[in-house]
């Protein structure tokens, strides 16, 4: 029986996903999509989670499609590569952007075409020193996919996000964080020690105003400002109401720590 593509470990609060492909540089194919897929659903439904970890096994983080899964015959017909992106790659975006619970990303090797753009749509992203991200697309006549043309520009800026997607270049992790597209750089040895402690204290945080966060972070890049004065008043207003609010005001007045149960 062969390796599963994808691992899963709930511990804590925490959920550790591993892309488990290391001989193809955990790059995806179908099988993985459809572990991935039911991974993420699990995670979703487990209330028990209150924070994500996504990580590689062995030496790369994610080399992006697996292109031996795909038909590039010149003999055959051409493949419809905007079909693969609807149903597979854009409803993972779509759930890691949408989870209602913080995403952070361990980038433990090079993370190069969608496996870069992948780790750049978490909400934290660390990555370890001798890290990479290529966005590797222009290298094969394609264009950065999995939310890249989006995202680059918002985290590294325009000229930036241009020289990346057109030239293909290796951006070592340290340049990537003053580039500000990751949260953090640190050292290889450092990297799931950091990860997990960040992830672990996440999982002990109000869960549900933290999902608030991100929706209003998520929406402000195309709202106007009164748009998204209008957003926060009504996501505060359910902040408001959740009982990790109570317990935050309670442990302020009476000067102790909170503890929030995520509710």
């Amino acid at each position: 029986m062969s390796e599963p593509s994808i691992l899963l470990e709930i511990d804590q609060g925490v959920a550790l996903l591993t892309l488990n492909r290391p001989a193809n540089l955990n790059s995806f194919n179908a099988e993985m999509h459809d572990q991935m897929r039911a991974a993420l659903s699990q995670v979703r439904k487990d209330a028990s989670v209150r924070a994500l970890v996504i990580t590689g096994s062995g030496r790369g983080f994610c080399a992006g499609q697996d292109l031996g899964d795909r038909n590039v015959a010149a003999s055959d017909a051409a493949p419809d590569l905007g079909e693969s992106i609807e149903k597979r790659y854009n409803p993972m975006l779509r759930t890691l952007r949408d989870l209602p619970l913080p995403v952070i990303c361990a980038v433990n090797g090079v993370a190069a075409g969608a496996g870069a753009n992948i780790a750049l749509a978490c909400d934290i992203t660390l990555a370890a020193r001798s890290a990479s991200f290529i966005q590797a697309f222009c290298k094969i006549g394609l264009i950065p996919d999995s939310g890249g043309t989006w995202t680059l520009p918002r985290l590294a800026g325009m000229a930036r996000a241009k020289g990346m997607a057109l030239l293909g270049d290796k951006i070592p992790a340290e340049q990537a964080e003053s580039w500000g597209m990751i949260w953090q750089c640190v050292d290889d040895e450092k990297l799931m020690e950091e990860t997990m402690k960040l992830a672990r204290h996440l999982a002990t945080q109000p869960t549900k105003g933290l999902a608030l966060i991100k929706r209003a972070l998520n929406a402000s890049a195309n709202n106007t400002f009164d748009e998204q004065l209008d957003l926060e008043r009504d996501l505060q207003r359910l902040a408001g109401r959740t009982d990790d609010y109570r317990e935050g005001v309670a442990a302020f007045m009476e000067k102790r720590q909170p503890s929030f149960k995520g509710q």
